[in-house]
């Protein structure tokens, strides 16, 4: 006689939600000094960082990093540590 064994598997739907870092212009900072910690605290190559610094100063602000919330609010927290203005949206 065989034995049936039934298994019951829950799977967790995780709702994540995904944010945005923006930086914003300012009159202080450097093109080098922003595009210095893009590239340190964002992951950005020097092109890129290079590019969100001048998207910013002709545009006011700009979209320098995607993620969830608890990898975004450290990095958020360096750039306004190093004198930049940035915001998590």
């Amino acid at each position: 006689m065989q034995e049936e064994t039934v298994v019951d598997v829950l799977s967790k739907e995780e709702i994540v939600e995904i944010k945005d870092i923006i930086l914003y212009n300012d009159d202080v900072n450097t093109f080098d000094h922003v595009a210095d910690l893009l590239i340190k605290y964002c992951d950005h190559q020097p092109m890129q960082a290079e590019q969100c610094a001048w998207i910013v100063h002709h545009n006011g602000k700009c979209q320098v990093k995607r993620g969830e919330l608890k990898d975004l609010k450290p990095i958020c927290s360096a750039l306004l540590d190093g004198g930049l203005s940035a915001e998590i949206e």
